[in-house]
């Protein structure tokens, strides 16, 4: 009315015109809303005003918003509401940030030992690149032959027992491995025991397969020993299997062979499943031997899962593996549909395998590492030392893998909530760690710091977070 400079009265006088009853209130109500014209009147309106009826009536924008609601959207799998891997969560998207910003932000989150100026060793290299045009095609979906006959050797020296050929897959890290294992063995409902701290991808795993993860305790004042008595407390009907992690990620706890056979042996009453998760089995310090689960039980079913990516520093090349052991007699349909998922993702990749026979069979640089005067050996040293150092911090000294968990007070620095500390901390400091969260640590009371960065580096973070904890309270 406004655009076409028409008034309520001389609309009135239309309709008087045309033979319609239309008074100046009746228009006042179209105006607002409250009512909406007989079919004949609008059309007259809609006529003189010279604009589309269904405009006017409101239809237009009532489809347009129909339209609009009727777009698909697409949400993530409500099968991802129960999966964490904060290991590469919210703190490290925020680091992300600040790095596109231009900050320069040091990284203790995660075990990636290239960035850090480790080296896979020389002779690897040179062999993988000898046979690159060689590996162009798959392999067989278990493995190259050279590969899986240099894991069953290496399982032969671990006295793991009951070892085939056919029994041995090669993957894309034992990550990818993990994951084929539980999604061939889990129905919807059923309960694996998980440590606590646990490496999340575990955790994750089990409940993206339609499982349970229950979480049993691992010790700080037994050296993060696992509480035997709490998972006998924890076993149910629905426990199908038991995750042991050792040597340990986060914690670098080492576990003695009683410890293993005790573990072993509720495995035992409860007919258990035993999946060990043995990455770090050779970066073992202090003259220390580690033991495989699978040797103390030869009569029971058990998958370990191993790979290059820590002691060969070749994390990027994806190389892992898992071997079938004991009593295979028990699992063989589990094992058929374990065999059916390697062949759908056909092989893994095969450049990776190609180096597994020199990487196991040659010199073992990583030994240099872990004895007194090696890195990793003095950089443990050092950040035991420079951790209990600090008013507030408490930790127990690994004995194996390149990780420390330690402990902050609560109530000193009035932490409750463990994300927001390691948020804080790398806004004003620029550091980058894990809080517990992260790996299923259920106080807001730890953390994980990765000390594979040079002696020099780690002063100064532990400097800095001396600084931070000086003036850090929890609001």
């Amino acid at each position: 009315m406004q655009k076409k400079g028409i008034k309520q009265i001389e609309l009135v006088r239309l309709a008087e015109e045309k033979g319609f009853k239309l008074g100046k209130s009746h228009i006042s109500q179209y105006v607002s809303g409250k009512t909406l014209p007989r079919k004949e009147v609008l059309q007259f309106l809609a006529d003189t005003l010279q604009v589309d009826g269904a405009w006017l009536a409101g239809e237009s924008e009532n489809k347009e918003k129909e339209v609009e609601n009727s777009v698909r959207t697409f949400k993530k799998s409500s099968k991802l509401d129960n999966v964490l891997y904060d290991v590469r969560g919210p703190v490290v998207d925020q680091a992300a940030k600040m790095e596109e910003a231009g900050m320069h932000v040091l990284k203790l989150n995660i075990g990636n030992p290239a960035p850090f100026g480790f080296r896979a060793p020389d002779e690897v290299i040179y062999d993988m690149r000898q046979q690159l045009t060689e590996c162009e095609g798959y392999s067989d979906s278990r493995g190259l032959f050279s590969a899986r006959k240099a894991i069953m050797q290496y399982a032969q020296l671990k006295h793991i027992p009951n070892v085939t050929m056919d029994g041995i897959y090669t993957g894309n890290g034992a990550s990818e491995l993990i994951q084929l294992s539980l999604h061939a063995l889990l129905n919807s409902g059923d309960e694996v025991l998980v440590p606590s701290p646990d490496y999340p991808l575990w955790t994750a795993c089990v409940n993206l397969a339609g499982g349970k993860a229950v979480h049993y305790i691992c010790d700080e004042s037994s050296d993060w020993c696992p509480d035997v008595e709490d998972i006998k407390k924890k076993i149910t009907p629905m426990t199908k299997a038991l995750v042991i992690i050792n040597p340990n990620n986060p914690t670098g706890a080492l576990y003695p062979k009683e410890l293993l056979e005790e573990l072993v042996q509720v495995a035992r009453e409860h007919q258990l499943i035993l999946f060990s998760d043995e990455i770090y089995d050779r970066l073992v310090m202090d003259g220390l031997e580690h033991i495989s689960t699978a040797s103390l039980a030869p009569d029971l079913f058990c998958v370990t899962f191993s790979g290059l990516s820590k002691s060969h520093m070749a994390c990027g090349f994806r190389v892992g593996w898992m071997i079938f052991s004991g009593n295979k007699s028990i699992a063989k349909d589990y094992m058929a549909g374990i065999n059916m998922l390697s062949n759908m993702r056909l092989c893994s990749n095969v450049p990776g395998q190609s180096i597994i026979q020199t990487a196991l069979g040659g010199y073992q640089s990583v030994n240099e590492y872990i004895v007194p005067g090696g890195r990793i050996y003095e950089q443990r040293e050092f950040i035991y030392k420079a951790l209990n150092d600090i008013p507030g911090i408490s930790a127990v000294k690994p004995k194996a893998a390149f990780y420390i968990f330690p402990k902050i007070d609560t109530k000193k620095f009035n932490i409750i909530n463990d994300e927001k500390f390691a948020l804080d901390l790398l806004r004003e400091k620029k550091i980058l760690l894990i809080p517990g969260k992260g790996f299923n640590w259920h106080q807001p009371d730890h953390f994980r710091v990765v000390y594979l960065p040079r002696i020099e580096v780690l002063e100064d973070a532990t400097e800095k977070l001396a600084d931070f904890l000086n003036t850090y309270r929890q609001e």
